[in-house]
């Protein structure tokens, strides 16, 4: 039961205050050029050294449904450590950096060592630091500005799509009033694999948007369904993100 907890671990690998009141929306109501899109999506800027997010999460796939409590602590653009807990009791533990992700489970007493190729390979979409840590914030995966994208208009929000063809399609939902990500989807129908990220609301805190929760929906040989809560979120103290894998663990080896 726990191996599955290690997996919702590294996908998420998850003044003080709680979470906000959603944010006003709007319904998109005219076609705007992809880069204006582009451009007032990244103009809601994120500025804080450090997060300490507490969370919950449920886990669901086609056997089981479990809940779990995380402590997710984000250094931008360095470090997101995340403490995650079964029934009270300390249950596993990451840490993901711009090259490495780590992580260990109590139960099997089992941990992984490595690079972002196991995340990508199980989610079906090429992953690193930055798009963890754009996952967690509220922001679209990819770099937009990297990208040539066509706009229209799709259930009331803006939809962007990449205008060259590949095997990964990418699409991207954003609302009217902020252009906040609303969805985004990543598949890969030959593989008959798919992600979606869905962002059902926001809250304002510190001059910033960030999420009040997080929905994913992986589907690959099955499917997996994860909702990921925010309860209480401090910005910019000294975070305690030490980490070590506990001797006579042994070694997840993933293809």
């Amino acid at each position: 039961m726990l191996k599955k907890v290690s997996i919702l671990i590294i996908i998420t690998l998850l003044s003080s205050c709680k979470a906000k009141k959603s944010v006003g929306e709007l319904a998109a109501n005219e076609e705007l050029a992809a880069t204006k899109v582009i451009q007032e999506h990244y103009a809601n800027a994120q500025n804080f050294k450090t997060l300490n997010i507490r969370a919950t999460a449920k886990y669901k796939d086609e056997k089981q449904m479990q809940s779990v409590s995380a402590d997710i602590r984000i250094i931008r653009n360095e470090k997101i450590w995340i403490n995650v807990k079964f029934l009270g009791f300390p249950a596993a533990k990451a840490l993901i950096t711009p090259d490495r992700v780590r992580y260990y489970e109590k139960i099997n007493n089992s941990y992984f060592d490595g690079n972002f190729d196991m995340l990508s390979n199980w989610l079906g979409t090429d992953l690193d630091f930055n798009k963890v840590q754009n996952l967690f914030l509220g922001k679209a995966l990819d770099d937009l500005t990297k990208t040539k994208y066509v706009a229209t208009i799709e259930d009331e929000m803006y939809k962007l799509t990449e205008k060259e063809k590949s095997s990964t399609e990418k699409t991207f939902y954003f609302e009217a009033a902020n252009f906040l990500v609303k969805k985004e989807k990543v598949a890969q129908k030959r593989e008959n694999r798919s992600l979606e990220i869905e962002y059902p609301s926001f809250g304002k805190q510190n001059n910033m948007f960030l999420p009040n929760e997080i929905l994913l929906k992986a589907l690959q040989e099955d499917q997996v369904n994860i909702e990921i809560q925010y309860k209480n979120i401090t910005f910019d103290e000294d975070l305690n993100t030490s980490f070590s894998i506990p001797s006579g663990y042994e070694e997840v080896k993933i293809n």
